[in-house]
């Protein structure tokens, strides 16, 4: 099989600025240095001309542009704008009344960055190694996903009376493969400085992917799953896959309390139990964090704490719905990590059930809160009415997958990313496809 190529939505805008620091190709046409594109008319206005779409063709294979303002961390805490460099073809297209720019390129040359962006590119080589076969495997899966779903809507959404159970995969995604941001997998081009190491870890592990009964595995990562990963069913849609179970991040892998028991889930969460994510090591976390990652602490365990105002300020601007004075928020199933798949909001307006995790973590959070494994604790009551909530809280994701904070402890204690990558997709096969 030959190396596949990829389509990666970088940005959208009414303008987009760019930069050709080598010399392009539109057909016929030669293009560098500066440009700018704009919507006009329901097509892109670009050097004086109206055009359906342009495809800009890099002459080698080490030539870059450079977009101005990338968006990166959209809705996360730490969103900002930054100028990026990519390797491979430009291409801009209409969607809406927007621009959307899209690199495309090999998926080794597109591993060599996700890898650098998604983690730091100082990381041990069996976590790198790790990391570009399950980065390599999503990817895959998600293109034939893609196929699959041509022409097709997938429901992510049911609404009831009482009830609004809603999650976020990739089927917004109509016009490329993936996007650039954390919605995906983290893709910053040549812009993060990648290392020799990387690189190594890349060809090492050259057209490796995870399979399940002939299938390409669906391979999820969080940063930190906080002691136990959570099935695929509890964040996306209502299946579930073999190799995506609950299993505890030790040695000890089956040692898990039932955790969709409201009293062991409080016990868990508001404890340290020992697991390979369960660390402050600065050299560690230095690995999967990057500078603007390592601005979020406490995230294995952590709390955050709203008065009766903010919560319910909050909760009416995430949710769109005034329920009033908050009275009480209400877990009504857990998953097998302890994460909150459905939350009841009680309020002295109206009383709705939410989920799934992101919509949760969505809902209570100006950005998100660091994962749906909490507990409520009400404080200040008065005449039933809390004027404050603390919510304390386990993990930093969605917790499905890899953990990679547990990876980058597990390379250091010296196993091979063979045993990582089987640790956390427990009776997956790794395979060369390529």
């Amino acid at each position: 099989m030959k190396e596949p190529s990829v389509t990666v939505g970088i940005m959208s805008g009414e303008t987009i600025r760019f930069v050709f620091n080598d010399t392009y190709t539109l057909g016929d046409l030669t293009v560098e240095g500066p440009q700018e594109a704009h919507i006009e008319q329901g097509r892109i206005g670009w050097n004086g001309q109206l055009y359906d779409q342009l495809v800009f063709t890099p002459q080698h294979s080490n030539d870059s542009f450079c977009l101005k303002g990338v968006t990166i961390g959209v809705k996360f805490h730490w969103e900002r704008q930054e100028d990026q460099t990519f390797r491979g073809t430009l291409k801009l297209i209409v969607e809406g009344d927007r621009l959307t720019a899209i690199n495309e390129l090999g998926i080794e040359e597109y591993l060599l960055s996700v890898i650098s962006s998604e983690m730091s590119a100082t990381a041990s080589l069996e976590l790198l190694k790790s990391h570009a076969v399950i980065s390599r495997s999503w990817l895959l899966a998600q293109i034939q996903k893609n196929k699959a779903l041509a022409g097709k809507k997938p429901v992510s959404c049911i609404r009831t009376h009482d009830e609004l159970i809603r999650w976020y995969d990739r089927e917004d995604h109509d016009h490329f493969d993936v996007c650039a941001d954390d919605h995906c997998q983290r893709y910053q081009g040549i812009t993060r400085e990648s290392t020799p190491l990387v690189a190594q870890a890349i060809k090492a592990t050259r057209g490796e992917i995870l399979t399940y009964d002939g299938q390409t595995c669906d391979a999820r990562f969080s940063k930190c799953c906080g002691g136990v990963m959570e099935r695929f069913s509890s964040c996306w849609e209502n299946i579930d896959y073999p190799y995506l179970e609950a299993l505890r991040d030790s040695r000890h892998e089956h040692d898990i309390p039932d955790l969709r028991v409201e009293e062991n889930a409080r016990r868990w969460i508001c404890s340290s139990p020992e697991a390979f994510c369960n660390t402050t090591d600065k050299q560690i976390l230095s690995q999967v964090l990057n500078n603007y990652d390592q601005e979020t602490t406490d995230f294995y365990r952590w709390s955050v704490a709203y008065t009766q105002q903010e919560l319910a300020s909050l909760i009416r601007e995430k949710s769109g719905i005034d329920f009033g004075e908050i009275i009480n928020l209400v877990p009504v199933e857990r998953g097998p990590s302890g994460r909150l798949i459905r939350l009841q909001i009680q309020g002295t307006r109206q009383t709705l059930t939410i989920g799934k995790e992101l919509e949760i973590r969505r809902t209570l959070s100006p950005s998100h809160l660091y994962s749906s494994a909490f507990v409520v604790e009400r404080e200040e009551i008065a005449d039933g009415i809390p004027r404050r909530f603390v919510l304390r809280g386990a993990g930093w994701g969605h917790g499905v997958g890899l953990c990679q904070i547990g990876a980058a402890v597990m390379g250091e204690q010296g196993y091979d990313y063979r045993h990582i990558l089987l640790h956390y997709f427990a009776g997956a096969t790794i395979e060369k496809l390529y």
